[in-house]
């Protein structure tokens, strides 16, 4: 039997989860060490993965299966294609930055506070939900992929409302009743949404007879296995609103805002960065690839629904006073370009989806984790209570623009590549989204642009007057994202050749391939 690699790379961080929480309560700092360097471990297996991926193999590769749940068709059954590994190693490579940014965020409070922050949970709690975001990635087993799908909401909860942003001007009673808010309203829209889902999962094996999307994709391609119109479509919608919640896809995205205002920095990246991919990926690998005829039929909607969600987080971005909460809106507004790419049933489209799902995941990462670093020497998320920082810290104003200039799509900047193939590739199937569609990108201008005006530029106000710049470990977090940042913006053809070949596989499981050009005949 070969070496089960892709099970190493999520027992790892999982097995490192127990092990730090574990560490007794008096070693925090050797808490946090065993975390980084099981993050730094699985990074070296993810890269391992990455490299013995072959873009013109197997569509599914590096695969184990074994039994599990005999009686009911229930399998351990693991493989990547190209969207996979490629958001694999996404996972596996932010993890660290998260750790290193807040290495101090679950320090224990002043004395006399009413709250304990346990380091070595907070930490164990994060190494968990990689674990798992991995093994959803890594899954093709629908019933595997779901159960891991939830679990990952356990640990994303107690991260939310047990370790929220220290930054509250209302004093830490309220900050504490936000957080838990926050973090039921996170559980809550993401179970229901699970539930759904799970009478879906329960409903395709009465119809296929297992959960194996191998095998069902087989059946469905050799006509063995035949779905009325009406099941495909009520089975469709199962899936589809469990992931539109996780993405999240207007009118699903209110608890995002939520979350992310509360959490810690470093946390609000695990939720937008890593967790929210696994509904856009879950649209590709199962929605399309298990329902293609349900997903044809309901393409002009989530079209619809997908432009909502661009320009209603680009416009609420432009109001916002606090600075996460607006990240979170431009959050929301980028994975509509998501899910416009996924859905416009085009090549160039899901190529770029694919993209801007890596791509997003590192110039959000780079953009909350210097936002991270700007509240925890203020003390506040009020846009207004900063002003002149680019004087007094110019590496942080700088590192803070890059982060800006890539949310925004600067050419140049990696986001740049993926929003144009999505776009491009919409445009040619459906004109008029596309054309509407780029107002997001002029809202995106406009948010962030004024953002770093206002509390970049301008006269120094007292309160940062003495702030520091950026030290040698938040440098060290910080650096290496505006470096891929600037190289996948210059050269994106590394992700583009792993990710090229799953998205003609993806086409052919829908059936559809790109229009061809309207060429004017020459005369």
């Amino acid at each position: 039997m070969s070496f089960p690699l892709l099970t190493v790379t999520a027992a790892l961080p999982a097995l490192g989860a127990v092990a730090t929480a574990a560490v007794p309560a008096a070693r925090r700092t050797a808490a946090k060490w065993l975390a980084l360097v099981v993050s730094l471990a699985t990074l070296a297996l993810a890269i391992t993965v990455l490299v013995r991926f072959d873009p013109g193999g197997a569509r599914y590769q590096l695969t184990e299966s074994h039994a599990w749940i005999a009686d009911f068709g229930v399998r351990y059954e693991l493989g990547v294609d190209g969207i996979g590994v490629a958001l694999v190693a996404l996972t596996a490579l932010l993890i660290p930055f998260i750790i290193l940014a807040g290495w101090h965020d679950a320090d224990p409070l002043e004395t006399g506070s009413r709250r304990w922050r346990p380091t070595q949970g907070f930490f164990a709690l994060i190494l968990a939900v990689e674990a798992m975001v991995v093994l959803s990635f890594e899954a093709t087993d629908v019933f595997l992929f779901y159960i891991f799908f939830e679990a990952m909401l356990i640990p994303m909860y107690f991260l939310i409302g047990g370790f929220g942003d220290r930054a509250h001007e209302h004093g830490e009673e309220t900050a504490s009743t936000q957080r838990s808010y926050a973090a039921v309203k996170f559980l809550l829209y993401n179970l229901v949404g699970g539930l759904i889902m799970l009478a879906a999962v329960i409903g395709l094996y009465v119809v296929a007879g297992n959960f194996s999307l191998q095998e069902i994709a087989h059946a469905r391609a050799t006509g063995s296995l035949h779905m009325a119109t009406s099941t495909e479509r009520w089975l469709f919608l199962g899936f589809f609103f469990a992931f539109a919640v996780k993405a999240p896809l207007w009118p699903l995205h209110t608890w995002l805002p939520n979350a992310m205002q509360e959490s810690t920095a470093p946390v609000a990246v695990l939720i937008t960065a890593v967790v929210d991919k696994v509904g856009t990926f879950a649209m590709l690998r199962f929605c399309l690839g298990l329902f293609p005829e349900a997903s044809k039929w309901a393409t002009p909607v989530i079209l619809v629904l997908a432009l909502i969600s661009i320009l209603y987080g680009a416009l609420l971005a432009v109001g916002q006073r606090d600075i996460k909460r607006l990240v979170a809106y431009a959050s929301i507004s980028h994975f509509g370009f998501i899910i416009m790419g996924i859905f416009a049933m085009t090549s160039q489209g899901q190529s770029g989806a694919t993209l801007y799902m890596v791509n997003h995941g590192i110039s959000t990462a780079a953009l909350l984790l210097v936002v991270g670093f700007l509240i925890s020497r203020r003390g506040s998320r009020l846009i207004a209570d900063y002003g002149g920082v680019q004087k007094v810290a110019p590496v942080l104003a700088g590192t803070f623009l890059i982060g800006g200039l890539a949310t925004l799509s600067l050419p140049g900047l990696a986001p740049f590549v993926s929003e144009f193939l999505v776009l491009v590739g919409t445009f040619t199937r459906y004109p008029a989204i596309g054309i509407v569609a780029t107002l997001g990108i002029v809202l995106a201008a406009l948010y962030v642009l004024v953002l770093y005006q206002r509390t970049m530029t301008g006269p120094v106000k007292p309160q940062v007057s003495a702030m520091p710049d950026l030290r040698v470990r938040e440098l060290l977090v910080v650096a290496p994202l505006i470096v891929l940042l600037i190289f996948l913006g210059v050269y994106p053809k590394p992700v583009t050749d792993i990710v090229n070949p799953a998205v003609k596989q993806t086409m052919s499981d829908v059936h559809k391939k790109d229009p061809k050009p309207e060429v004017e005949a020459a005369k």
